[in-house]
């Protein structure tokens, strides 16, 4: 039987679940005296006055209508007001260069660019020359938004509803191969994949989010947030993620949707904060994790597993609880693999994890883990009205891998203006290709296992697929960041970014000097490091063992072009940097 999703258009949606819930409070918004809601019937007002501002300045069905901004109240109402429209939103982040926001606006067509702030502002402006379509720049924090908002209340347009076929989004990939390609999305396709996650995720009317994922991000933008208007719920908008940590207890979330990244940071930081503690705290805090993994399996423990675990409960679970408000409930880990080690210290503190796996062009949710269908270190089953298979044929596949091809109702319609990229990643029989490589087990569970554009083959004739080893070698505290390479090269050598603050912290406590250059060139930290590569790589295959590396102060960021907005790797970018240091520890 075909999957009849609940909802396939997003303006539907909207003037459902604004009218079902319009006294219940949809967004959240932090200002200097606290939390400020605005209610479903506010927000569908703000969204009204919205649509006749941008029709007001020429903004029409099928026309498009870009947005530079960090979350905020005003990015959600315009993106309505611009669906509601029959319009194309195109969503880019504040992290991005002038020349990737110059290369998307003319590429879109977009005819309105709406900024958050008078320096965004002043540079999308300076663009304006070499993109002859853009007509109107609008501040969010200026002059022009509060005009935009006055002519929209004061010459009302009725919505459009655009078919379900019709253009809802255009969004733009990372790039981290070169330019970015915009991603064609319909209503059908983002409705439909809203209305899959319901039936999967254990999300209930009236759950409460914090949502610090950027929405300029399919997952943030259109998964989350759609999602929780779908349930009737309430978003508090995170305005910056370093704020995250202060806001969690204030907002007291139910669920949470985060990347590996995010999570990483917090079993990071529990590590750490474990680690700082006596070491019967130490002992109580793992044989708890042990026992109540053993107990989630329905396992016998032992009698001092059974008198460590409610001690652990009590005396370190529930106070690592209540720094995430204390109702958190569920958290969902997407846009890529979550390691086996982060998700069950998640499962153990009483958070019921889903972790999936999707991408811009499948709408951002392709395979999810469900209560009574989870298995750890897996992105889950397919969604509804979503298929899953794999090309056995792909390069550098292993025995029961292939590239992950994705059917169905979140596969985009295309890449904007590029129709060959568009027939070399679509097959003619309508599957996407991933770049992903997979393997599914027998019960139907998918595995990520690396990317077929990163890996590269040892002069051995050994297939390396570097992603998974790094992600491996980050849960290490001393290791922030690290970067794998060996192409045509008898063993593997990494670029290692130190986690500074914790690396100056051992330093002090075992004599070793603590200015920068000196600390890293120390023999005593070479050694630390050696240690960490080897406990971290324990399960690694022989042939990626990582023989030798190099030690790199300055952390890869969006800044030094190093990470994509959404803090991919540009390995490119870094193997032209550091190639020749790499190079140099074959010698």
């Amino acid at each position: 039987m075909a999957y009849e999703p609940r909802y396939t258009n997003l303006v539907a949606s909207f003037e459902e679940c604004t009218a079902r819930y319009a006294d219940r409070p949809l967004f959240g918004t932090r200002k200097v005296s606290g939390w400020e809601w605005t209610t479903y019937k506010q927000f569908r007002q703000q969204v009204d006055r919205a649509r006749g501002g941008l029709a007001a300045l020429g903004v029409g069905p099928g026309d498009k209508v870009a947005v530079i901004s960090n979350n905020r109240l005003e990015w959600a109402v315009c993106a309505y007001g611009t669906y509601t429209r029959g319009a194309i939103y195109v969503p880019m982040y504040e992290a991005q260069l002038d020349k990737e926001w110059a290369y998307i606006l003319q590429d879109s067509g977009a005819k309105v660019c709406l900024v958050a702030g008078e320096l965004i502002a002043q540079r999308v402006t300076s663009l304006k020359g070499d993109c002859p379509q853009l007509e109107h720049v609008v501040d969010f924090t200026g002059p022009t938004y509060a005009e935009l908002m006055r002519k929209g209340g004061e010459s009302p347009v009725e919505p459009t509803r655009p078919a379900d076929a019709d253009l809802a989004s255009l969004i733009y990939t990372s790039g981290t191969t070169g330019n970015p390609k915009g991603v064609e999305l319909s209503h059908h396709n983002l409705a439909a994949n809203v209305s899959a996650l319901l039936e999967t995720a254990p999300v209930k009317e009236g759950d409460r989010s914090l949502a610090f994922l950027p929405w300029a991000h399919v997952f943030g933008g259109s998964v989350e947030l759609n999602t929780l208007i779908a349930i009737g719920g309430t978003i508090a908008i995170c305005d910056d993620v370093d704020n995250l940590l202060q806001y969690l207890p204030e907002v007291k979330p139910t669920m949470l949707f985060a990347v590996p990244r995010i999570w990483n940071r917090i079993y990071d930081g529990v590590q750490k904060q474990v680690a700082g503690r006596p070491k019967v705290i130490q002992n109580i805090f793992h044989a708890g994790l042990s026992a109540k993994a053993k107990a989630k399996k329905g396992q016998a423990l032992s009698l001092g597993e059974r008198v460590s675990l409610p001690l652990a409960e009590k005396l370190i679970f529930s106070k690592i609880g209540e720094r995430f408000g204390g109702d958190l409930r569920f958290a969902f880990s997407g846009a890529a693999a979550l390691s086996p080690e982060v998700a069950e210290v998640i499962d153990t503190l009483g958070i019921q994890g889903s972790e999936g796996d999707g991408m811009t062009e499948s709408s951002g949710c392709t395979t999810a883990n469900s209560p009574g269908a989870s298995r750890l270190g897996s992105v889950g089953k397919p969604v509804p009205g979503v298929d899953v298979k794999l090309d056995y044929d792909a390069p550098g596949a292993g025995d029961g891998e292939g590239e992950i091809l994705i059917y169905g109702t979140g596969v985009m319609r295309g890449y904007h203006n590029l129709p060959q990229v568009t027939d070399e990643t679509l097959t003619k029989d309508g599957g996407l290709r991933s770049g992903d490589l997979g393997r599914i087990d027998a019960d139907g569970f998918l595995y990520i296992t690396g990317r077929v554009k990163e890996l590269y083959k040892l002069e051995t004739g050994k297939y390396v697929a570097p992603a998974p080893l790094e992600e491996k070698l980050q849960l290490s505290p001393y290791i922030a960041q690290c970067v794998i390479w060996g192409s045509n090269k008898p063993y593997n050598v990494a670029l290692v970014v130190p986690d500074m603050p914790s690396l100056k912290a051992w330093a002090e406590g075992n004599g070793v000097p603590t200015d920068a250059q000196a600390l890293l060139a120390d023999r005593r930290t070479q050694d630390l490091f050696r240690r960490e590569i080897d406990s971290c790589s324990r399960d690694f295959k022989g042939f990626e063992a990582v023989r030798e590396f190099l030690l790199e102060p300055e952390e890869l960021t969006t800044a030094n072009d190093m990470l994509t907005p959404t803090l991919k790797l540009k390995r490119r970018n870094v193997m032209e940097k550091y190639k020749e240091h790499l190079e140099a520890l074959y010698s």
